[in-house]
């Protein structure tokens, strides 16, 4: 809650510190000059003198608050949210890997490229059968 207040009042804070600095006229006109020239400007209604003090405490009182918020912010923050290391957690046991599911077919049915039965590498001729020599009459 009060992060989030503190992250709030940064925004607020940085968009006010970003029109102070931008309507300040420098030493060349500023942005003041392209934001409708110097008929438009602060200036115009509280006087060039009351003007630059003016726009100047501004400046300097939002610059302030936006490094002191920065650092309450960033002080908030860590003591929050301590790191972490991964080497801190503990290792779990892995799961049990899955085995895969007994095949029914034949190893070739899978894939037709690989045949069933290996083929025969040499062919040698079958032997004769041997029969007894036939007698003479």
């Amino acid at each position: 809650m009060l992060y989030t207040f503190l992250l709030v009042l940064l925004v607020i804070d940085s968009i006010v510190l970003i029109v102070a600095v931008l309507l300040q006229a420098g030493q060349g006109g500023g942005m003041a000059a392209s934001f409708g020239g110097v008929s438009s400007s602060a200036s115009s209604f509280l006087g060039t003198r009351q003007t630059g003090n003016l726009l100047t405490k501004a400046s300097w009182w939002c610059g302030g608050l936006f490094l002191g918020l920065s650092f309450l912010l960033a002080l908030a923050s860590t003591r929050s949210r301590a790191p972490k290391s991964v080497l801190d957690q503990t290792f779990q046991n892995a799961p049990a890997p899955v085995s895969a599911p007994a095949n029914t077919a034949p190893a070739g049915a899978a894939n037709p490229a690989i045949p069933l039965k290996p083929a025969p590498t040499a062919t040698t001729p079958a032997p004769a059968p041997t029969t007894p020599p036939a007698k003479k009459p």
